[in-house]
């Protein structure tokens, strides 16, 4: 692979669209330089994709799951390769990046697994023969990665659909193209067969080139729900196509009936300020009860945001985050915290500017009464405080979103968890951890503005194939017993 080139066809050649560079979040000095992929060159990729599809999903299921195998193996080795490129694209420290990158190789086996469990053939017995259930790929997907996970949440699409017989073009995200490039490259050393996936690289018009090619069979997507509503809006009558959104949330943690305030707080520092709060399921809202002592929580959060360390990605000792994806991210979170004080919030220790730009912000946490809170994905380190009653009064703040991604239940009696857990509207909801806490054995996804009910790590096999329901009888014989009104040919 050279730098600033694109996977099409089998062949890594040069961007014959506009100028494109995407650079390193703390210092600006770039790190992809080259040319977008053209209109043309995305045209090239979907041919080769759907001239590639039959055969590929024509391969024995074993032989894709060895060519996976081989993917994850070389991934293993590529590690730190792919964890340099992730935390200088997308600003992350390494340890946050080697972490990522080392979520390569066990969704291999999770997709196996799942795979088989989810998509295997089913019979059953009719009384004319027997009933199968088969699953066939839908054909070419798009899939369109985020910046801020850029391999491991497009991987979550990429692997499964492989498996399941689907070809692919993968665009990653403009800002952080250069791992996604790696993983392009491992699938092809790994023996992926030419065309079966092409990697782009372009700004919005090559997504949208992408999106509404009339050839693609679906679009697999991670990002904002605005972008995620355009993607929508733009296939709205093309019912046929899969279309599966993994968007953002206004997530809600609570902390009810606890004495452990010590770590309720760490806990919800973490929720709020992982990845410079650039997570989709980073807590937005902290909904205190009645039943603690606020102040000394807020004294133990506010003790906690003050040490976050922000830093370059390669700083030592190491940061806790690094700073936004730009600093025109920044300026927004800067623009929202003003918007909030206007509103009428108190500054429990506001966010600043930490660096030579924008974009490299100290966390913020800002107390506000909920009516004043504007239903908003910040996505940055900006943390609401919320103050209500009981646990009842809490779960309906929680739920006064048009979201419904995460939520988190800090308490010292599990019993609240069973009303909690059954009463937020929420596609993760954890008890006693972050927000931002995940399995990629179980799924992953929200409702509402959160997603379209296609939730992906271990459920994503569901939305990359469709059922095909056979009734088949036994061999052809006379008519015996006719229905009513109709004669058989003698």
């Amino acid at each position: 692979m050279t730098p600033g080139q694109h996977l099409i066809n089998g062949n890594w050649a040069a961007g014959t669209g506009a100028p494109l560079q995407a650079h390193n979040p703390w210092s600006l000095e770039p790190t992809w330089q080259g040319n977008a992929a053209s209109g043309d060159q995305v045209d090239e990729a979907v041919q080769a994709a759907r001239d590639a599809h039959p055969a590929w999903a024509a391969t024995p299921l074993d032989q894709r799951i060895e060519i996976a195998q081989r993917y994850a193996e070389l991934a293993k080795q590529h590690t730190e390769e792919i964890a340099l490129a992730i935390a200088r694209e997308a600003g992350k420290p390494l340890w946050e990046a080697r972490g990522e990158a080392a979520l390569l190789a066990p969704k291999v086996a999770t997709s196996i697994e799942e795979h088989r469990r989810q998509l295997a053939d089913r019979t059953i017995d009719l009384p004319n023969g027997r009933g199968v259930t088969r699953y066939r790929p839908h054909g070419l997907l798009a899939v369109i990665g985020p910046f801020n996970f850029p391999i491991h949440l497009p991987n979550g699409h990429i692997t499964p659909a492989l498996l399941a017989g689907n070809t692919i073009v993968f665009k990653p995200s403009e800002r952080t193209p250069t791992a996604g490039m790696i993983m392009a490259e491992l699938w092809q050393k790994a023996g992926l067969p030419q065309g079966v996936l092409s990697a782009v690289v372009g700004a919005r018009d090559t997504g949208q080139a992408l999106v509404q090619h009339p050839q693609t069979d679906g679009v697999l997507f991670t990002g904002s729900y605005p972008a995620g509503r355009s993607i929508a809006a733009s296939l709205v009558d093309e019912p046929g196509k899969i279309v599966a959104l993994e968007l953002g949330g206004n997530n809600p943690i609570v902390v009810h009936d606890t004495n452990h305030l010590d770590t309720a707080a760490y806990i919800t520092a973490v929720s709020a300020f992982s990845t410079a709060g650039q997570r989709c399921n980073c807590a937005r809202r902290v909904i205190l009860t009645d039943s603690i002592d606020r102040d000394a929580f807020l004294d133990r959060l506010t003790g906690i945001a003050r040490s976050i360390t922000v830093g370059p990605f390669d700083a030592e000792p190491a940061p806790f985050c690094g700073p936004l994806i730009t600093p025109q991210a920044g300026q927004a979170i800067l623009d929202a915290q003003q918007q909030l004080l206007d509103f009428g919030a108190a500054p429990v220790l506001p966010l600043e500017v930490a660096g030579p730009h924008t974009g490299i912000l100290t966390p913020g946490i800002l107390a506000i009464e909920p009516d004043k809170r504007p239903d908003e994905e910040y996505f940055g380190p900006l943390l609401s405080v919320l103050t209500t009653r009981t646990l009842d009064d809490a779960i309906a703040l929680a739920n006064q979103t048009r979201y419904g991604l995460a939520a988190s239940l800090l308490t010292d009696n599990a019993e609240h968890f069973d009303r909690f857990v059954h009463t937020v509207r929420a596609g993760i909801i954890n008890l006693n951890g972050p927000t931002v806490g995940a399995s990629g054995k179980m799924p992953f996804g929200g409702i509402g503005r959160s997603g379209n009910h296609r939730p992906s790590a271990s459920a994503a096999a569901a939305y990359c194939a469709f059922p095909v329901a056979s009734m088949e009888a036994g061999p052809l014989a006379p008519v015996d017993k006719p229905l009513p009104g109709i004669t058989p040919s003698s």
